[in-house]
């Protein structure tokens, strides 16, 4: 899984890609600070089943910290997007590119309203704007493709077929194609649509392939709460507000062992070592914690979880004592799709246990499953293979 964060350029994205992996980016306020993609694990969170079990895990593919299970996933910073970057403007091509294996996109805006959708200062303006050049210069990008292969699209019998080859670069299944065509209705022998019909299934395509929460940055700015309800009743559900740059600085504070968390959205300042610029800054850093939560976290959740539709799933080897071979306690935390079968689960664990699958076991009921039983959220599962 990857997840990608765009945007036009200074609306914080690389603050809010250093806020998740706590990496070490060039942030700034000025356009294109980002020229290459900056690439990092940042983490879904979810309560580990070791509580419900009675049972202490040996955590292994991911971290389990206080009961709190958190699951790797990679994330992806690319340059900042300005209008005709599909014919090249601005880092153009490249940052389109670096955006092809992403499975969901982060779309960053300034709900301050104070950079232009080129990311210069100015006094005011219309973030929703920003929504609209981002998505309209994928929808061209996905396009542009589908052009450039369209001599060879109008020879051919089966479309859905013969645009999958197209797009597979761009991580687009023969399932989501399939839909997109139901949806917009379009010819699908000998595919030879104009231009308005081609954008109309880019713009479905985009939607099934790369679906996007438009993250509404600087809430702590003076004047974005007016930006941030418009986004939302504009845009629905697909919209959190937050503040980068507070999330970042409370998280390296942690790290440097100058603040100690007391709560979920509390923390207890180390005076002795804090200046007293610092404990001004993160005095103000917990007001704002405590009245809005730690949006940085429920966005990767609702990327995670609620739009892409996982669950998760635990693998043991012994299905008594929750362990594997080595004696880890619920040692793997597995991300897998809502619907995904006992048999994917197995294929995601290797394909030669996969291949040889006979059944699987539910670790707490005990009870055999066929290859075909549909996964819940938080099974322990036990696969038994005829695979050595």
């Amino acid at each position: 899984m990857l997840i990608g964060i765009i945007g036009a350029p200074n609306k914080g994205k690389s603050t809010l890609f250093s806020a998740l992996t706590l990496n070490d980016v060039a942030i700034a306020d000025y356009p294109f600070t980002t020229i290459n993609p900056n690439m990092g694990i940042t983490y879904a969170t979810r309560e580990c089943v070791e509580r419900e079990l009675g049972v202490r895990c040996n955590a292994r593919n991911s971290l389990c910290i206080n009961g709190i299970r958190k699951i790797p996933v990679n994330i992806v910073d690319v340059a900042g997007l300005v209008e005709g970057a599909h014919e090249g403007k601005g880092m153009g091509n490249q940052f389109l590119n670096d955006l092809a294996s992403a499975d969901i996109l982060l779309l960053v805006v300034d709900a301050s309203g104070r950079t232009d959708p080129n990311g210069n200062p100015c006094s005011s303006s219309d973030p929703s704007m920003e929504v609209s050049t981002v998505e309209n210069e994928l929808i061209e990008w996905i396009s542009s493709i589908i052009k450039k292969h369209m001599g060879m699209l109008s020879k051919r019998m089966d479309g859905s077929t013969a645009l999958a080859e197209v797009l597979t670069g761009l991580k687009i299944s023969k399932e989501q194609i399939k839909a997109a065509l139901e949806k917009t209705m379009l010819p699908q022998v000998k595919i030879n649509w104009p231009d308005k019909d081609t954008n109309s299934f880019s713009s479905e395509i985009l939607k099934q392939s790369k679906p996007f929460i438009i993250v509404a940055n600087k809430i702590d700015v003076k004047g974005s709460a007016e930006n941030l309800r418009l986004l939302q009743s504009k845009f629905g559900k697909t919209v959190i507000g937050c503040s980068a740059a507070i999330e970042l600085g409370i998280k390296r504070a942690e790290r440097k062992g100058i603040i100690e968390f007391t709560g979920l959205n509390d923390f207890r300042i180390n005076e002795a070592i804090a200046t007293k610029e610092q404990i001004a800054g993160l005095d103000y850093a917990l007001k704002f914690l405590r009245n809005n939560g730690s949006n940085v976290q429920e966005i990767i959740n609702t990327a995670v979880f609620g739009v892409l539709n996982n669950i998760v799933v635990y693998p043991v080897e012994d299905e008594n004592r929750y362990k594997d071979h080595f004696g880890n306690v619920l040692p793997d935390a597995i991300l897998i799709r809502q619907g995904s079968t006992a048999l994917d689960l197995a294929a995601v664990i290797h394909t030669d246990i996969a291949k040889n699958m006979l059944y699987a076991i539910d670790a707490r009921t005990k009870k055999r499953l066929a290859k075909d039983y549909v996964l819940k959220d938080n099974d322990v599962i036990r696969i038994v293979s005829a695979a050595k």
